[in-house]
């Protein structure tokens, strides 16, 4: 059995997760200037699903290990960035760029100035990605597939990395929709999140009719356990066969982007610690609920999270969900 993570300082080693990020992206924001010199303040940050959820992993006291692809300015400043946050990065060289935006903010809202597009990766760029993922998957605890702003490599990769992972024992925790969702079914989830929104446009709750319903055709199609957040409305879940809501404290948003993935980490860390799926479920909604009152995306501060999280409640849903 490969080495699982570094040591705590107890003597007892930190768990290891893997992140599937195959298209980290550049991002570029103005933002109003905190000091009164100045009447703007630019942001250089890495983005993407895959590095926020590795980012909150991080402070969640777990080892994460991002498997990505870079390439061109962009991937050669995103290295650099990813760097020097202390997340581990399995990296794919490839020929295309990495995308990237620049948003405006400083009247109060996200107002877009330019965008640029992830090359798709060649055929032999993701044979590699996919070999790197595997092997640092199999050298984890627990493997996140969390989905990616592009469309970057085929969604075939999700069943297969799915399902090898599980194949030998290995943890699996998605949050994805569409055709990346449907793929990853197919090779077995452990651990389902995704929004009822998601399910809304991907056509799920039409045709299941109820909430409760979709749930109960996730779980069929391969999810064994699922987790539907529902803006600031209790969460639906079904864990270890047992339907219940859970019922963070709210606050009002400063940025709601980045709630979904900082619930997703959380979710995955408790995991890879070795706790209850109710135990996942107050952590992943304490870290979604505080995220959203940061400006930083799925940052955040684990002594608060997991003091919000006794605030959590999880109760039976006897009434079902609609």
């Amino acid at each position: 059995m490969p080495e699982l993570g570094h040591d705590q300082g107890d003597g007892a080693p930190r768990p290891r997760v893997c992140v599937f990020a195959p298209a980290p992206m550049l991002t570029v924001s103005a933002e109003v200037a905190t000091d009164a010199e100045s009447d703007s303040e630019l942001h250089v940050h890495a983005g993407g699903q895959g590095f926020w959820v590795c980012r909150l992993l991080q402070e969640l006291d777990v080892d994460a290990v991002m498997c990505a692809s870079f390439g061109g300015e962009t991937g050669a400043v995103l290295r650099t960035l990813i760097d020097a946050s202390g997340v581990q990065v399995a990296a794919v060289s490839t020929a295309g760029s990495n995308g990237a935006y620049i948003h405006d903010r400083r009247s109060g809202e996200r107002q877009v100035v330019a965008t640029m597009a992830a090359g798709r990766l060649s055929r032999h760029e993701v044979d590699d990605l996919y070999d790197v993922t595997l092997i640092e998957a199999l050298a984890s605890t627990v493997t996140v597939l969390p989905g990616p702003q592009e469309d970057v490599v085929p969604d075939d990769m999700y069943r297969r990395l799915a399902l090898d992972a599980r194949s030998n024992a290995r943890f699996v925790v998605a949050d994805l929709s569409g055709g990346r969702l449907e793929s990853a079914l197919e090779g077995g989830v452990d651990l389902l999140k995704v929004s009822d929104e998601e399910l809304e446009s991907d056509g799920r709750l039409e045709k299941a009719g109820s909430l409760s319903a979709a749930i109960d055709a996730l779980v069929a199609g391969g999810a064994a356990n699922v987790v539907v957040t529902r803006a600031d409305q209790p969460t639906l879940a079904s864990v270890d066969g047992r339907r219940v809501r859970v019922i963070p404290p709210t606050f009002e948003a400063v940025e709601p982007k980045g709630g979904g993935d900082s619930y997703t980490a959380a979710l995955a860390a408790a995991v890879a610690h070795g706790r209850t799926m109710v135990d996942a479920l107050t952590l992943g909604a304490a870290a979604g609920s505080l995220i959203v009152t940061r400006r930083g995306l799925a940052s955040g501060r684990q002594d608060l999270i997991e003091r919000l999280a006794a605030l959590v409640t999880v109760e039976d849903d006897v009434e079902g969900s609609r």
